[in-house]
């Protein structure tokens, strides 16, 4: 079976080094907001280009406490809205919906799956607060695009770059950007899967708001900025010294596994040949070939169950990302009878193939292969 990722394969790359980074925090005899955790957020920061980065226990957390704490230093407030696509993983949705903020939905641009600017300027209505643009499957948003829409409506942006460490985009400059270094915040996840994963959850926010960071740094630790002293109401949500220790170790070769994914995501582009299949598209003009760092490898099929089965049949393991779509989740009823054609018709025909820094250039070839004697 060619795995769709395979986690044991990745981590086991590093082990005397992980062994080594964990090892050096049980004999530290410091488990919680150390040493390792401040040297982690700052070779972070530094990866993504900003002045700060704030572990958090999560993905979700990070958006969560982002827009808490806006609303903590009044710029947003119950009932603003805040723009998100509406074929996003759900977590993007519930971070709005837990600050007793509207979620928007806006469909994607049917050729990069990320949020559509035209569709979003639109949806802008006289309570929008906030865009939510996700860069989905590891391809940044049209961020130039959406930061001139934000700038020129005075609104607040919030990456998810749960799906893009190390990805880019070219801006106004014509300078070089990563995820997390474009928005006023971005959250990002350190789940296992993720390009750059722990072993186990944990999350960051990158941004170079000083007054932002601070109240980030109280509302992760029961809202104390001092030990017994409280500003705010917060949570527990930090980021361990453990998981800070094998990031920082895992972030040392990301960009090495970066390559690798894109070499893997070349020979998929070129050996994939079957009329049947819609491959992905990068985003011409904000994207080079180093930008994409394919988190996913995001393919379409009318006939996706029925492709499913042959790969699966060729010892081939896919996955689906996502196959309901956000609005006909139970969890958003009141929304189950709106329509998102583009977003349905995606969540209906898309289907992940394997993809990692550990599959072998063998393995890429019996995928390409398979699909290619597809046959409907």
């Amino acid at each position: 079976m060619i795995p769709f990722l395979d986690l044991k394969a990745i981590n086991a790359q590093y082990r005397d080094e992980l062994i080594e980074a964990c090892t050096r925090v049980i004999d530290s005899g410091w488990y919680i907001a150390g040493n390792e955790l401040t040297q982690f957020e700052q070779a972070f920061a530094s990866y993504c280009g900003t002045k700060h980065a704030i572990g958090v226990a999560n993905g979700l957390d990070a958006l969560i406490l982002t827009l808490r704490a806006w609303k903590k230093l009044g710029k947003l407030k119950d009932g603003d809205e805040v723009i998100v696509p509406s074929n996003t993983y759900i977590a993007s949705i519930l971070a709005i919906s837990a600050n007793d903020l509207v979620p928007v939905l806006v469909e994607p641009d049917l050729a990069t799956y990320n949020l559509c600017p035209k569709q979003t300027e639109a949806a802008i209505t006289t309570k929008t607060r906030a865009i939510l643009p996700v860069h989905l499957y590891g391809q940044l948003a049209d961020m130039p695009a959406i930061m001139a829409i934000a700038k020129n409506h005075n609104l607040l942006v919030l990456e998810d770059s749960a799906q893009a460490h190390g990805a880019s985009a070219i801006d106004d400059k014509g300078k070089s950007k990563k995820a997390g270094n474009w928005g006023d915040a971005s959250g990002f996840s350190f789940y296992p899967g993720k390009n750059l994963g722990a072993l186990g959850d944990a999350g960051a926010v990158t941004t170079n708001d000083d007054e932002l960071a601070a109240t980030l740094r109280a509302l992760r630790n029961y809202g104390s900025h001092e030990k017994y002293k409280n500003l705010f109401q917060g949570v527990n949500s930090r980021l361990d010294e453990i998981q800070a220790a094998m990031l920082s170790v895992k972030l040392t070769h990301l960009d090495t596994e970066i390559a690798h994914r894109r070499k893997v995501a070349v020979a998929y582009l070129k050996g994939i040949t079957n009329p049947a299949i819609v491959l992905p598209t990068q985003h011409s003009t904000l994207n080079t070939q180093h930008s994409h760092v394919w988190h996913v490898f995001v393919i379409r099929c009318e006939q996706r169950e029925a492709l499913q089965k042959h790969l699966l049949e060729h010892g081939i393991q896919t996955l689906i990302h996502y196959p309901i779509p956000p609005h006909q989740q139970q969890a958003y009823k009141e929304w189950n009878m709106d329509s998102y054609p583009v977003s349905e018709m995606i969540h209906q025909q898309v289907m992940s193939l394997p993809m990692g820094p550990t599959i072998t250039m063998d393995e890429v070839k019996k995928v390409i292969t398979a699909i290619n004697t597809f046959k409907i």
